[in-house]
């Protein structure tokens, strides 16, 4: 008898859940409907491609400081470590 019972607010509680999913996924589906509808997706611009510099645009003195600073920073990280 108790199990009946229990079987049945089972039944009943996993039912009530599935109709209120039910009507939620019709209803975000007609709101959707309706947004497209009168306030339709505008096409996106076309993405410009900006240009980057090349490798021979950096002068030879900057790419020599560049990697002078970081083979500076690599050997004070590694002293710090107590290597």
């Amino acid at each position: 008898m108790i199990l009946s019972q229990g079987l049945e607010l089972l039944y009943t509680g996993m039912g009530a859940v599935f109709v209120f999913l039910s009507i939620l996924v019709v209803a975000t589906t007609l709101m959707s409907s309706v947004a497209n509808r009168f306030f339709p997706e505008s096409e996106p611009a076309p993405a410009v491609k900006k240009a980057r510099p090349s490798a021979s645009a950096v002068p030879a003195e900057v790419v020599q400081v560049i990697q002078a600073a970081v083979n500076a920073h690599r050997q004070a990280k590694g002293r710090s470590k107590g290597e």
